[in-house]
């Protein structure tokens, strides 16, 4: 049996007992059975009355639930529908209370969760406006008014964090261009002019919107001012070089130089307007000193006469160079003429400087050559010589490289330039071929005055018998070298003599001669006398040895016996 039926049976047997005690009561008073029916009427009626009024209550409890049950299902679907979720499964079998309790919690957590998205997406939205303020750029799109679902406010929140990594990238980039600008105008002596350009140096960096089309405006005045700059500086190295050229050729003192130094090295306005002010100056005083200026412009000429190459016909075609009539118009055409120069030097200077490698590679060949014909190169015990033949071999194979190679970049040249590359007057492979004759003819000159020299000297000493000749290192030192000789016959005598066809008589006379094989090339070992006729003839390049050692042998005491024999 149920507790509330218990409750309900003790409430009948309570009522029960009150009404058999109310009518023990009226009993014991007296009260008439009328009046008792009237009592217990009241009785009864408040009984109902109070039972009425609890159940009603109840009833209106009942409706109450009823009512809550169905407002918060409304509610229920609605916040599902918003929030885009899938809607609440009642659970069935229990009681209507339990059911109210349930759907009124999960309206409460749906409310919940409607809040807290709806705070998360104004937050978002204040991020977002400030962003696209700073920015310049396009809202989202999300609606204020509507409730987000998770996915919209995430993909916001990614958006909005985005957009915060491009903040920061274009406020980086705002103050590097910032800072830039600010150095050339400081550099360029430049005060703002334009809105913007006082927005960006002046106003509040927090202030300054980031579009990207400030950004590109921002890049556009760092270009310009970077132009601006680097025109100013070779405006001002234009100057400079004037400046300089000038005071070399007006040879103005150090000292009024040195006090214009600070001009020579900042490239800013008013250095700008300084160096202009000087070339002024300048330029007057040059007008005033045409003559010495002139002849200083014409020794630059000749400078570049000599790096180009220029014939001697080249060089007279500039007529103005030998004037000696110097006027304003005279120096104009010397000015002209040296930047035609300079301009023409700086444009070839490849091939100028390798024909200058080949002259100076020519002129060591030479002179090694000189040096190779030099009898007096075996003294040295410095190891120069190998060198020197070392160095000759080199030459010897880098020469035609240096000037096939020098073939090809000219007939490229001549190509482009459609013009010749002339070198001193005529096509560089001619002057290398006229250089190479030359130096041919040179050495068949100089082998026939040895072939000369040579024949003349075994004349001499047919005729008279070779010199005793001592070797140049010991001469050099002034020390008497011991000479060896050969005792003959009379008979081996006369029969020499005879055999010159010679008239002298050779009794009683010592004759020198020289053993067959010739003598090493040492300064160390002393040179044997020759008889005429005997042995090799002498090597053509020692020749100058030869002579100088007939010459001091003259005033020995052996050459007196000698020539008094003969």
């Amino acid at each position: 049996m149920r507790k509330s039926e218990v409750l309900a049976a003790e409430s009948v047997s309570c009522l029960n007992k009150a009404l058999c005690h109310l009518k023990d009561i009226w009993e014991e008073i007296g009260i008439p059975e009328d009046q008792r029916l009237q009592r217990t009427n009241v009785v009864k009626n408040h009984i109902k009355s109070l039972l009425d009024m609890m159940v009603k209550e109840e009833e209106s409890l009942r409706q109450r639930l009823v009512s809550s049950i169905q407002t918060c299902r409304t509610d229920m679907e609605k916040l599902c529908l918003e929030l885009q979720l899938n809607a609440f499964e009642e659970e069935g079998g229990i009681s209507m209370l339990q059911q109210e309790n349930n759907i009124r919690t999960q309206v409460e957590a749906l409310l919940k969760e409607k809040a807290q998205r709806m705070q998360q997406l104004k937050a978002l939205l204040e991020q977002e406006q400030d962003l696209c303020d700073i920015l310049c750029s396009e809202l989202y799109g999300l609606s204020a008014d509507s409730v987000p679902t998770l996915e919209q406010l995430e993909s916001f929140s990614q958006h909005v964090a985005s957009q915060n990594t491009e903040k920061a990238k274009r406020y980086a980039e705002f103050a590097d261009l910032k800072r830039q600008i600010i150095l050339y105008m400081a550099e360029l002596e430049h005060t703002p002019e334009t809105s913007f350009e006082k927005d960006v140096v002046c106003e509040d960096e927090d202030a300054f919107c980031l579009s990207r089309d400030n950004i590109s405006s921002l890049k556009l005045l760092v270009c310009q001012l970077e132009e601006s700059k680097v025109e100013n500086e070779a405006k001002c190295e234009a100057n400079r070089e004037k400046v300089q050229r000038l005071w070399d050729r007006l040879q103005v003192p150090q000292e009024e130089r040195e006090a214009f130094n600070d001009h020579m090295v900042s490239s800013r306005k008013r250095n700008l307007e300084a160096l202009r002010a000087e070339v002024q100056r300048l330029e007057e005083l040059k007008l005033l000193n045409i003559c010495n200026v002139t002849e200083a412009i014409r020794s630059e000429i000749a400078v570049f006469w000599e790096k180009c190459f220029f014939s001697t016909d080249q060089r007279q075609d500039f007529a103005p160079y030998f004037s000696e009539t110097f006027t304003e118009e005279l120096l104009s055409l010397h000015d002209a003429e040296i930047q035609r120069l300079k301009q023409h030097y700086e444009e070839h200077q490849e091939l100028f400087d390798g024909v200058r490698q080949w002259e100076d590679s020519w002129r060591l060949f030479l002179d090694l050559e000189k040096k190779a014909t030099d009898p007096t190169r075996f003294t040295n015990r410095g190891g120069n010589l190998l060198k020197e033949e070392k160095q000759r071999s080199e030459l010897h194979k880098s020469l035609p490289k240096l000037e096939k190679k020098l073939k090809a970049q000219i007939d490229t040249w001549e190509s482009e330039q459609d013009s010749e590359f002339l070198v001193h007057g005529q096509k560089f492979l001619q002057y290398v071929e006229e250089q190479w004759e030359l130096h041919q003819i040179e050495k068949e000159k100089e082998k026939q005055e040895r072939h000369l020299k040579k024949s003349k000297q075994t004349e001499e000493d047919m005729l008279y018998g070779t010199a005793v000749r001592t070797p140049i290192k010991r001469r050099l030192l002034g020390t008497t070298t011991p000479i060896k000789t050969r005792k003959f016959n009379a008979t081996s005598s006369i029969s020499s003599a005879t055999s010159n066809s010679s008239s002298r008589s050779v009794y009683g006379s010592t004759v020198c001669r020289s053993p067959g094989p010739r003598p090493p090339l040492s300064a160390n070992k002393t040179p044997l006398v020759r008889t005429p006729g005997v042995g090799k003839p002498p090597n053509p390049r020692l020749q100058g040895c030869n002579k100088e050692n007939e010459a001091q042998l003259k005033g020995s005491p052996l050459s007196a016996r000698l020539v008094k024999g003969l």
